[in-house]
């Protein structure tokens, strides 16, 4: 990898010796978003005795970390996620519950990527509104991973896993993308080893391989196959990106024009490998130290041809992980699997007895569950009582914590009640379920192996928020809870535009400075 990005850097060296004049009005002339898809905050941390100098201690030592960063909302999955970090609005502003719902009126189903789903704007939306010239470019192996945090006039960019290339929505792509994908960029990782980085003593801390809950292959050492989709739950598809990314920096010369640019990194491979092992395995362990040594390399990159003082990076999660059920459970927690069509039918079966035969449950759908309207009104029956009854019965449910209907989080009735706030965040009344669910700490919904996120407790709703950048940033441990919805604002100040209109975050509590 280095071999590559020391040609792209010679070309954007040859193209211009001198070094880029500063924007004009002391703007950062690149703003890096970094989103680690699945890290939880404590993962950004616990190994930091193990992390190189320069990548993610170059934010612990020399930039703003803030330790106690959260989601405000309950459905903590990777659509509503992306939408929230450069919209600085929830899922009851962005329209973005999930990554996938039930549409109300038609059935259908709704994918959060989709053109017009996302409602709000996002800081590169701004960003070019008010000067055309500033480039956004969104990178991910995930399309919502892109396509959300790129907004309405960005580029997004994921990657193919049915041809190994990055791809957009766009029918042409500029020649260094087609320069790029011409080199067949994830055929170079077939038959290549993923080996720890370190001695077996240094995993300690996590959990051996193989545990009964894991998916298969959760060993390492692991050698690739030749399959494009099989690079995904490794670090060789964030190397990918990274990549990708600098060939961006060259393609676009991002950072070295007349405004300011904005280039997301939302890095993937950490989320499929939580779900697939879990964050308390050897080998999420392993890809943290892996990543940390990527951003290091592509710091230094940054340095040489952006300018060390020319930009800000940022450094957050889309969610966090909570651990595998079975694991809580060897720790004495109470903690299980709940199967969502076992409900439903523990439900049907006992609305029957009042209602009469027939499946008064519809589809779940992102965090909750919709009723049967046809059938109801077919058969006369009231739909407010019949939800009411169904949540009330859903809620006494194993491994179910709470579950409200569709009018209450509507109507905002129930504040304050447990979990309701929250969950009224992720709400959103054209979209959201007939009942929302929220399950009980350390509980799931789906069968081994694996695990997941999607709750609204600290193991799933406080990431890393790091920032860098000597020039505007005054390095420093920040303990102050502070909202993911935080950071558009704070970056939007940074960068003299407008919040994105939708934006209910607040000014991170920073020290900002100028040039």
């Amino acid at each position: 990898m280095r071999f590559v990005w020391a040609i792209l850097i010679l070309a954007v060296a040859c193209t211009s010796q001198a070094p880029p004049a500063p924007v004009v009005g002391g703007t950062p002339r690149l703003v890096v978003v970094f989103i680690v898809d699945g890290m939880p905050e404590r993962q950004a941390v616990d190994y930091r005795d193990q992390l190189s100098p320069d990548g993610l201690e170059r934010f612990f030592t020399r930039g703003a970390w803030f330790t106690n960063a959260y989601y405000g909302y309950a459905y903590t999955v990777t659509g509503p996620g992306h939408a929230t970090i450069l919209t600085g609005a929830y899922p009851h502003r962005t329209g973005v519950i999930s990554n996938e719902w039930i549409d109300r009126a038609t059935g259908a189903s709704v994918y959060c990527a989709a053109p017009g789903v996302q409602r709000a704007e996002t800081l590169g939306d701004v960003l070019r509104a008010k000067d055309p010239r500033s480039k956004v470019i969104a990178i991910s192996a995930k399309d919502r991973g892109a396509v959300l945090p790129a907004g309405r006039s960005g580029a997004a960019y994921y990657y193919d896993d049915k041809n190994g290339q990055m791809v957009s929505a766009a029918r042409e792509h500029p020649g260094w993308v087609d320069e790029f994908n011409a080199g067949k960029p994830a055929d170079k990782y077939f038959g290549v080893e993923w080996k720890p980085m370190l001695g077996d003593a240094a995993y300690a801390r996590s959990l051996p391989d193989e545990r009964k809950w894991y998916a298969k292959g959760g060993k390492l050492p692991k050698t690739m196959g030749h399959g494009y989709a099989e690079i995904l739950a490794t670090p060789f598809s964030d190397d990918l990106l990274f990549s990708f990314a600098h060939a961006a920096i060259a393609g676009e010369r991002l950072g070295r024009g007349a405004a300011p640019d904005i280039l997301v990194l939302a890095l993937s491979a950490h989320d499929y490998i939580n779900h697939a092992w879990g964050a308390e395995s050897r080998l999420s362990q392993d890809h943290v130290l892996q990543l940390d040594r990527m951003i290091a390399e592509f710091f230094n990159d940054l340095d040489e041809t952006v300018g060390r003082d020319d930009y800000v990076a940022v450094l957050t999660a889309d969610h966090g992980f909570m651990p595998a059920p079975e694991y809580s459970l060897s720790l004495g927690r109470d903690a299980g699997r709940v199967n969502a069509a076992q409900v439903s039918a523990h439900v049907n079966a006992a609305l029957a007895k009042t209602y009469g035969e027939g499946a008064w449950l519809g589809p779940w759908s992102a965090s909750g569950v919709l009723v049967n309207h046809a059938l109801a009104a077919s058969k006369g029956v009231d739909e407010a009582a019949l939800t009411n009854e169904a949540r009330r019965l859903i809620a006494s449910e194993p491994g179910i914590a709470v579950a409200y209907t569709h009018a209450e989080l509507e109507s905002g009735g129930r504040k304050g009640a447990p979990l309701f706030d929250m969950m009224e965040k992720s709400f959103d009344k054209d979209r959201s379920a007939d009942i929302v669910v929220a399950l009980k700490p350390y509980w799931m919904f789906g069968p081994p192996p694996g695990t997941t996120h999607g709750s609204p407790y600290d193991y799933d709703t406080n990431v890393p928020l790091l920032f860098y950048g000597p020039p505007w940033i005054l390095p420093g441990r920040i303990d102050t809870r502070v909202e993911i919805d935080d950071v558009a604002p704070t970056l939007a100040k940074l960068l003299r535009v407008p919040a994105p209109s939708s934006s209910e975050g607040k000014l991170l509590p920073l020290e900002l400075t100028r040039r």
